[in-house]
């Protein structure tokens, strides 16, 4: 909401009786990027917070970083502040960095050429209006100056930002044209910020559509990333769809969206309908990786998917199995960290296991519970559950085992090693590894729960 603002455009797009507190972010960080300000100010160069600190403290958001732009050039930028990093010196974008932290300084700019839709071949310096003509978006293009409390706005930023609207700062078709990654972007804003998207930039995003698979897989992910976060992931996945985006960006989730469900398992309907339910039960401090849980556990369905003659029922037999090795190509060619990758296809893997922990062997119970990915899995299968019948028995029943295993320490590491093993006469090999899946075995079924009783059971089958 924006009803607080109090200003109003004036001539020349500034208002110099713009409230002085309407930006409310951590103070410490706040307080450097004023002062970056002020020493630009100082050396004769006119400069601004620019661009997502602008739109989110006027949302009332914690704003997660500060970006200035200025009539500096990079060499000026430099000589102004001790410690700098030239990442795009070029491009005028330098990192001034204050009190730990690091904050973007660019000098204005005007861009043309966009060859490769990423990146311009043609970028000239000039003053700040040229410079907010060249953003993406209405709602990014906002210039504040914290010194004088005046808001700038020579984009209509402020009227689409009071109307909740997503829209291009000129042309869609110029800007989408420009950098395909907006297409995305325009997707993740208006999720983010529970924003429309206006008619003629909407249509041109899905024109634009099939461009997005130009971009780079690790800048796709890092959007998909922010668009998948709670809560409000389930209309991130809503837009990406409608948008024409998703079939491009992740095929195999396009396919679940006419992939049906046997309604005496599934009420809710599709697996895209499912997904979406689940998505929307995410929690507010969700790990990351459980969104992209709930997108790959069932992303097997479509390939797996047969129909009963007699009864008519839909199965997906081994949907879990096919959907992990299919998360795995699909988190690898996205980019993902390969600990990740592993995390999430080892809940993709056992999300079917959840359903019979009831009559699981205790042996059995405990390695589900032991499992370095459990807290994860278990994540999983509640939001399985809320997203279908909504039953939360198996759910409970894990909660309190997990909570009595963890009162019993014992349990987690195994009684003996392979070299107690070798000190007892065992010989390595085969044998050796059997007998210690047995002991394990065992003291998972509290049928052995010291060392000495393992040693005891060892000799005894030896000797025997």
């Amino acid at each position: 909401m924006v009803e607080h603002l109090v200003y109003t455009e004036v001539a020349g797009g500034s208002n110099p009786s713009a409230p002085t507190n309407f930006f409310k972010p951590p103070a410490f960080v706040r307080a450097i990027a004023i002062e970056i300000v002020r020493r630009l100010h100082d050396a004769g160069f006119a400069a601004f917070w620019v661009g997502g600190c602008v739109r989110d403290s006027l949302l009332k958001r914690e704003p997660g970083d500060y970006d200035i732009a200025t009539a500096a050039l990079p060499e000026q930028i430099e000589h102004t502040f001790p410690h700098t990093i030239p990442v795009g010196r070029k491009f005028g974008v330098m990192i001034v960095v204050e009190g730990g932290h690091q904050f973007q300084v660019a000098t204005f700019r005007a861009e043309a050429d966009y060859r490769d839709g990423r990146h311009p071949e043609q970028v000239t310096f000039g003053d700040a209006p040229a410079d907010a003509s060249r953003r993406d978006f209405t709602v990014n293009g906002l210039f504040f100056d914290p010194i004088q409390k005046q808001l700038h706005d020579w984009v209509g930023g402020e009227k689409d930002l009071r109307a909740k609207i997503i829209r291009t700062i000129g042309d869609p078709a110029e800007r989408f044209g420009e950098d395909h990654l907006r297409l995305l972007r325009a997707v993740r804003f208006a999720a983010q910020l529970g924003f429309e998207i206006e008619p003629a930039t909407f249509a041109a995003v899905q024109t634009f559509a099939p461009k997005i698979q130009t971009i780079s897989a690790e800048r796709v992910r890092d959007e998909l990333l922010k668009l998948f976060a709670p809560p409000h992931a389930a209309r991130g996945l809503d837009l990406l769809d409608a948008a024409g985006l998703l079939e491009h960006v992740l095929p195999e989730l396009a396919a679940t969206v006419s992939c049906e469900q046997s309604p005496d398992y599934h009420p809710e309907g599709s697996v895209f309908n499912h997904l979406r339910l689940m998505l929307q039960q995410l929690p507010a401090d969700a790990d990351p990786l459980l969104s992209w849980a709930v997108l790959m556990h069932d992303i097997a369905k479509p390939l797996t998917a047969s129909r009963d003659e007699k009864t008519g029922s839909i199965h997906f037999y081994e949907h879990e199995k096919i959907g992990a090795d299919l998360a795995e190509k699909i988190l690898m060619r996205l980019r993902f960290p390969n600990g990740q990758i592993e995390t999430v296809v080892a809940a993709v893997r056992h999300h079917m296991q959840f359903k019979d922990a009831l009559k699981m062997r205790k042996s059995t119970l405990r390695r589900l519970l032991l499992r370095e990915t459990f807290p994860l899995e278990l994540a999983l299968h509640r939001l399985d559950c809320l997203g279908s019948h909504r039953r939360l028995d198996v759910y409970d029943f894990l909660v309190a085992q997990a909570r009595t295993l963890a009162q019993q320490p014992e349990i987690r590491p195994s009684l003996l090693t392979g070299n107690d093993l070798i000190a007892l006469g065992v010989k390595p090999g085969p044998e050796l590894g059997k007998l210690l899946a047995e002991i394990r075995e065992q003291q998972l079924s509290d049928e052995l729960k010291t060392p000495d009783e393992a040693r005891a059971w060892v000799r005894k089958k030896i000797a025997g």
